[in-house]
């Protein structure tokens, strides 16, 4: 009797252990992404393109992300203190590496400069741009040495939006811009401008975005080396190149 007691609670205690190895133990973390439509927004289908893009990256991961939809600046510092565990959709650069580890890219975006189709000049080069007024967002990294052009004269906005706007009053003569929120500006806000516009033959080097942990929380570098294995599950099995097809489909180009 005792014999087959102890056997049974042997077998209950292996199947226990077996069960719980075979359930995930799921880990919620905080993300925070920068309102940037398509890419980020309150009131976008899904939150906006990139924020779809990550949930569907982490649900072949052992983490759980909540997003929240903040400004840049709450962003960065919102991950430099604390306060949130990552950022959702960051562009690389040099000088955010010292405070956070970046996945590998999930997503590219090309971009774009833009003129008045009335500013009859073919531009070719960053040279050209010497002298004139360029429409940029505040902190973003662009890749792209502006500094390096004799007397540009770089007009910083929170806001495409503004740059667009300041770009018809004539209080900039050029605006850069990721193509696909150009895109999506000028189709939903400025649809009835969207001729006075043009794209510049300047070719410039595309973007790339990312997740990123902040280096201060403790479980960074577990998290993006699983967000990047799935991220390479999800490219193999073409539902990431799915989700970005639909999101490009929604507008035609600015031409």
């Amino acid at each position: 009797m005792f014999k087959y007691s102890v056997s049974r609670y042997v077998s209950v205690f292996a199947f226990i252990l077996i069960f719980a190895g075979s359930v995930r133990a799921e880990q919620d973390i905080r993300l925070l992404a920068n309102t940037s439509p398509p890419y980020a927004g309150a009131g976008l289908p899904d939150q906006g393109l990139a924020v779809e893009l990550v949930r569907h990256i982490f649900t072949r991961t052992d983490y759980t992300p909540e997003i929240t939809i903040e400004n840049w600046s709450r962003a960065v510092e919102g991950a430099r203190i604390g306060v949130y565990d990552a950022l959702a959709s960051v562009w690389y650069s040099p000088g955010r590496e010292q405070d956070l580890l970046f996945s590998k890219p999930y997503l590219e975006s090309d971009l774009i400069l833009l003129k008045l189709r009335s500013n009859r000049r073919a531009y070719t080069s960053l040279d050209e741009l010497a002298g004139g007024r360029l429409g940029v967002r505040r902190d973003y990294a662009y890749g792209v040495d502006f500094d390096g052009i004799p007397n540009l004269v770089q007009v910083e906005e929170d806001l495409l939006v503004s740059n667009l706007l300041n770009l018809l009053a004539g209080k900039v003569d050029f605006v850069i811009a990721d193509q696909r929120t150009a895109t999506m500006q000028l189709h939903e806000l400025l649809n009835d401008k969207i001729n006075q516009v043009q794209v510049m033959g300047i070719a410039l080097p595309p973007v790339k975005r990312h997740i990123a942990a902040a280096r201060a929380w403790p479980g960074h570098e577990a998290m993006i080396a699983a967000f990047d294995r799935a991220l390479v599950s999800t490219q193999n099995d073409g539902s990431l190149q799915s989700i970005i097809t639909k999101w490009n489909e929604r507008y035609a180009d600015v031409k």
